[in-house]
């Protein structure tokens, strides 16, 4: 896939559209549910549009897991 730069911007960008918050807020470890305040709907959401915009597919638990802005990064670079 692409660099983890690349990945970095790119989910930065989904973020800032399904959570309608700066990008100066998302950090490498920014906790998801704390920091960013994202519930599971919205993270239903980034998965959704990680997968239209990304054409990376996640299964339902592989985000749940996650508790940071890096883990799903991770996540991504594996896939």
């Amino acid at each position: 896939m692409d660099t983890q730069t690349d990945i970095e911007s790119k989910l930065k960008s989904i973020f800032k559209k399904v959570l309608d918050i700066k990008e100066s807020e998302i950090v490498p470890d920014a906790k998801l549910n704390e920091s960013l305040g994202i519930d599971s709907t919205e993270m239903v959401e980034i998965s959704v549009v990680i997968k239209k915009e990304l054409g990376i597919s996640l299964k339902d638990n592989e985000l749940k897991k996650t508790h940071s802005f890096h883990d799903i990064v991770e996540i991504l670079k594996t896939k």
